[in-house]
């Protein structure tokens, strides 16, 4: 138990005892005001159920709690009680967080999280990493907080964007390979699909030229015509339409587990739009049976969603091909179906908000009773400083390319620090790759993830500020002080704590706090943010507080079990975010 709960417990048990009050929520937060006291509790909403003026309640309850030997001292300004808490509290405390460290509260719930979800058209790309990022990084806030976790891809292997790609290789591919080209899978039919709308847009302004507006040029393009073409003959087993399909999209499979290898994040299943559009279309012929659906003259499915303030909704295309929602409808029911699951939790980002709300909808007026179990992770955009990125236009900034650039910056920021000698090149090169990746994580994770980003990688590989790296910094310093000092744990003795180090223990205390506030908002930026605190209260308590020049061991002791419980923190709250940690840098 922390000390905040303590007060918590010691206040409640007074206010039932003497006031005949229960079930009262307080509001104990820790004092970083210019009044005395370590926490401050709110009396405001205590005044009207005990009948007292903010001052009396406040001096019965501070003179309560000292009798208890809860705390030294207190003060009452303006109806706040300012409780001064005795050195033994935050000793009991520092032991109670250190050996509860590694307890979980089982939730005994299962919640899946999907994230990724690519197309198997391109490489993954800046937009990918921050959904993967927040996705993986979310589960594992989940699981520290208890909660069984399930982590998923629903992978979008087939459609029209798809078959631009097959019919650009098959046209202007001459036979190359991964293999012929030495091109991860991903990137070579990446290109086919900015090739394919290069010859569309050629094709377009030809007509256009011709004497056809824009939006009839765009629908009789020849080279749109064959890919929808190649998109019917894929849905009707075409033999050789289903082979270049499995071809290609091995190469990029092959391709995106490399760039996830290299990323840190996996998945414990997989599905294939390829599968579940299938299931999608029976949802669909079931609900048009109970009228939830209507077709349209051109055979087109829809749904009237205009009372519930939307409006209608394609669910299936006239010619009897699927759209997104289709897919989407399909892929829900079979994971509930598959899964013992509590809460599926959706990590897209917010230009989809109206696809979500409208999925979530369809899903209750089929009779779903699951689905207020929904959940739509939304986030904002990342942009760079030169602007938005086109896929189709071939702008944007590559996954693998921004790792590696991460990798190397921080292998050139490494070498002029010159702190690695004595490592080997293997040692080094591992280094560079866990600062340089985790600078990436959290400059992506500490932004709020409502919020849209603007991301630039020199900013974020910073060994001073808000970053990764000064975080990791930090752990390593640690690291160099256990290892200088032999550090073995052994008794301190009766140990009276400094300011610093009470103000350390405080916020070791408030890490489980975090995960759970993290765990409900699904927000990594709480985790960030908190480590980013605590590595700056750890620095100055570290400036202010030399060790290894001690000869009062108990002090001693204590000052480097303080710090090890700071370092076994960081490192947790850096593994939450994805994010490992260097014993040097």
């Amino acid at each position: 138990m922390d000390i905040k709960q303590h007060i918590q417990n010691s206040i409640s048990e007074i206010l039932k005892i003497n006031y005949q009050i229960e079930n009262l929520t307080l509001e104990v937060q820790q004092n970083k005001t210019d009044f005395e006291g370590d926490f401050t509790v709110v009396i405001f909403p205590l005044v009207k159920l005990a009948k007292k003026s903010p001052d009396v309640l406040g001096n019965e309850l501070g003179e309560e709690l000292k009798n208890q030997g809860v705390i030294d001292n207190f003060n009452v300004v303006k109806g706040f009680l300012n409780l001064s808490m005795n050195n033994e509290a935050f000793v009991q405390n520092f032991k109670e967080i250190k050996s509860q460290f590694d307890v979980k509260e089982n939730k005994n719930q299962t919640v899946m999280v999907e994230y990724s979800s690519p197309n198997t058209n391109k490489p993954l790309h800046l937009g990918h990493i921050r959904n993967n990022l927040l996705g993986f990084s979310v589960a594992q806030i989940l699981k520290e907080a208890g909660y069984n976790v399930v982590k998923t891809q629903i992978i979008n292997d087939r459609g029209i964007h798809i078959c631009k790609s097959m019919l650009a290789w098959e046209k202007f591919g001459k036979g190359e390979t991964p293999e012929t080209t030495g091109l991860k899978g991903d990137k070579l039919v990446g290109n086919y699909y900015v090739e394919f709308d290069k010859n569309y847009k050629a094709q377009i302004s030809e007509l256009k030229e011709q004497g056809l507006d824009e939006e009839a040029a765009k629908k009789q393009s020849p080279i749109i015509l064959e890919a929808q073409k190649m998109l019917l003959d894929w849905e009707q087993n075409k033999p050789e339409v289903r082979e270049l399909w499995e071809k290609m999209n091995s190469w990029v499979y092959a391709g995106f587990n490399e760039t996830y290898k290299r990323l840190g994040v996996d998945f414990d299943q997989v599905q294939y739009e390829s599968n579940t559009y299938i299931l999608g279309k029976d949802i669909i012929e079931d609900g048009l049976a109970k009228g939830v659906f209507f077709k349209k003259e051109d055979n087109s499915v829809w749904i009237d969603l205009t009372e519930d303030g939307l409006d209608q909704k394609l669910v299936l295309r006239g010619d009897g091909t699927s759209v997104y929602m289709t897919q989407d409808l399909g892929t829900a029911v079979e994971r509930f179906k598959q899964n013992d699951i509590q809460k599926l939790i959706y990590t897209v980002g917010n230009e989809q908000d109206y696809h979500f709300q409208v999925l979530f909808l369809i899903l209750k007026k089929l009779g779903y009773d699951w689905a207020n179990q929904l959940y739509h992770l939304s986030y904002g955009m990342v942009e760079l400083p030169e602007g938005k990125m086109k896929s189709r236009e071939g702008t944007v900034v590559d996954a693998d390319d921004l790792m590696q650039e991460m990798y190397l910056t921080a292998k050139e920021k490494s070498e002029e620090l010159g702190k690695l000698e004595g490592l080997t090149s293997e040692e080094k090169e591992k280094s560079y790759e866990i600062v340089g990746l985790g600078a990436l994580k959290y400059f992506m994770l500490k932004v709020d993830p409502k919020k849209k980003m603007l991301f630039n990688p020199a900013e974020s590989i910073d060994f001073n500020g808000n970053t990764g790296p000064f975080i990791q910094y930090t752990y390593a310093r640690i690291q160099s002080l256990l290892n200088r000092a032999n550090f073995v744990e052994a008794d301190f003795g009766s140990y009276q704590p400094n300011a610093s180090e009470k103000e350390l223990i405080m916020q070791l205390s408030n890490f489980k706090d975090v995960v759970e506030k993290a765990a409900e908002t699904l927000s990594p930026a709480q985790v960030a943010n908190y480590v980013y605190d605590l590595v700056k209260t750890y620095n100055s308590f570290y400036q202010n507080n030399p060790v290894m020049t001690l000869e009062d061991e108990n002090a001693k002791q204590f000052k480097l079990q303080i710090s090890d419980l700071t370092a076994k923190t960081i490192k947790k709250s850096l593994n939450l975010l994805g994010i490992n940690v260097v014993n040097r840098m």
